[in-house]
């Protein structure tokens, strides 16, 4: 598994596909979204609260093909929720062709002898057994197209392995080892498998790190939408495998 550099002109199309994104809600999660209706692609928006993806619901309507929404607490649920969701997406779509995680859980930056257990079991589980059950789950699914992806959104591991990171910086490095494990399974069929690493967002979730006074490199989620697309689409072959910076 490899670092590529910046690559977000020439996304592919997205017509036909569908594709679901965990923490629609988000920043982030939002953003690619509504790229991806613009692309083409039915959405599935999963998220915990239901009026933020009522919100973002609104704006892929207006940008695409009419998604659907699937309200669910990634801290809470259990793969039996996992297995409900891919038959929920087999009965009423009949097929899925790609998955965004782009959910996270943060608390803040925290010394490690005063972190909250419960908070650095949180951090752990949202951001890197939650994905690791979604994608379990949804495999089969994915299997039955011609073309599909599991899509990763990863942090910048020489920030995040820093002090105070904690739970979520623990997180990050697992997720990228889940990535080029599931590459490595995954090599020969038709499910491909990357992350996705925007860069600094103007996202509520990095507001808990950094103050805006010191974070002006920070831009626009809907700048680093594209690459989601990118990657979600037949041209995001190219990069099966790697982690592609946005």
């Amino acid at each position: 598994m490899s670092a590529v550099p910046s690559v977000v002109a020439g996304t592919g199309s997205l017509a036909d596909r569908v594709i679901l994104i965990a923490g629609a809600g988000g920043g982030f999660g939002s953003a690619a979204a509504v790229a991806c209706a613009q692309a083409g692609a039915t959405v599935v928006l999963l998220g915990r609260k239901p009026r933020r993806l009522d919100r973002v619901y609104a704006a892929v309507e207006a940008a695409g093909p009419e998604p659907l929404l699937y309200p669910l607490d990634l801290e809470g649920a259990t793969p039996d929720d996992y297995a409900t969701l891919a038959e929920r997406l087999h009965s009423e779509l009949g097929h899925l062709d790609g998955v965004l995680y782009c959910a996270a859980d943060f608390a803040g930056l925290t010394p490690f002898e005063l972190a909250d257990p419960a908070a650095f079991a949180r951090a752990v589980h949202v951001n890197l057994t939650a994905p690791a059950w979604l994608a379990q789950a949804c495999l089969p699914l994915l299997r039955q197209s011609e073309d599909a992806a599991l899509v990763f959104t990863v942090d910048d591991p020489a920030r995040v392995g820093q002090a105070y990171w904690g739970g979520y910086g623990a997180a990050q490095h697992g997720l990228r080892g889940l990535i080029a494990s599931l590459h490595d399974e995954l090599g020969r069929s038709p499910v491909r498998v990357s992350g996705l690493q925007p860069g600094p967002m103007r996202t509520a979730l990095r507001a808990r790190a950094f103050s805006l006074d010191e974070d002006r490199r920070a831009r626009d989620p809907a700048e680093c939408a594209a690459a989601a697309v990118l990657l979600l689409s037949a041209a995001g072959a190219a990069h099966r495998g790697q982690i592609l910076e946005a």
